[in-house]
């Protein structure tokens, strides 16, 4: 069994997603604005930014669910329309906000899920589809709750099986969008933590700076469409770009030299 970092080197080596100056306009409101982000392969990414500074839609035109306006979207060096709906739907995973369901499922049949991109309709489950969600299962800590309903799970839970099913698709690319929305602290940790440890290259939109501080190998902050800074937690969350970004004081400390900053809020920039 190979360890975690051996599974990083792998992805590191496999994994290419970027977008090259991409803008996306609805109903003729610019929403992103010549951003281009290319993640280091294996890495996690946080998008940061406030509300309406094109996050979800950044993650919609990486996964190849939007088209970009102009620029293009890449993997593996090539346009993403080129690679086509299914083998794109094989490579990258998306992690949604929330997500629910009336029909009557079971862990194991929403994981289960994750293998559609590999079948074709109406054909059974292969040994490689089985081994997939035994994986999924056994990676993300549910192997024991495999068999219990979907609506009695928390919301943490659900975030976690929904992570289960994007594993199984067996992806390069992790995509997900504020996927600790409503959870308290302790399953926000997990999460993270889960994200952080996975070998593949994660995208993920966050709303906390700490918490991208914590698990972000590297962050772009956004606001207005556009890209106002990029790189590393400690280079990039300064006390002037959360002032400057999110009308924010706050002191941004460092327990010591190269750590990952702690940001401490200490009111809006106008003293309210």
């Amino acid at each position: 069994m190979t360890s975690g970092t051996d599974e990083k080197a792998v992805a590191a080596r496999l994994s290419t997603l970027a977008a090259d100056r991409v803008s996306r306009s609805i109903d003729g409101r610019l929403i992103l604005d010549g951003v281009s982000v290319a993640p280091r392969p294996g890495s996690v990414t946080g998008l940061l930014g406030p509300n309406g500074s094109g996050k979800s839609t950044l993650l919609r035109l990486l996964s190849g669910v939007l088209a970009p306006t102009s620029g293009v979207v890449t993997l593996d060096g090539r346009p993403m329309p080129d690679w086509g709906r299914r083998p794109v739907a094989r490579r990258v995973a998306v992690v949604e906000q929330q997500a629910d369901t009336l029909v009557e499922l079971t862990v194991l049949d929403v994981v289960r899920l994750g293998r559609i991109p590999h079948r074709r309709a109406w054909t059974p489950a292969t040994e490689a589809d089985e081994n997939a969600v035994r994986t999924a299962l056994e990676r993300t800590g549910l192997t024991d709750r495999a068999d219990q309903p979907w609506h009695t799970l928390s919301g943490g839970e659900r975030q976690r099986v929904q992570i289960a099913r994007a594993l199984a698709q067996e992806p390069r690319e992790l995509l997900l969008d504020e996927p600790t929305n409503h959870l308290d602290i302790h399953h926000q940790l997990d999460l993270l933590h889960l994200v952080a440890e996975l070998p593949v290259t994660s995208v993920v939109a966050l709303h906390d700076l700490n918490l991208a501080a914590m698990y972000c190998d590297q962050v772009v902050v956004l606001r207005d469409g556009r890209v106002v800074a990029a790189g590393t937690p400690a280079a990039t969350l300064t006390e002037s770009l959360i002032a400057d970004v999110y009308g924010v004081r706050a002191t941004v400390t460092r327990p010591g030299s190269g750590d990952r900053p702690h940001i401490r809020f200490l009111g809006t920039a106008a003293g309210k």
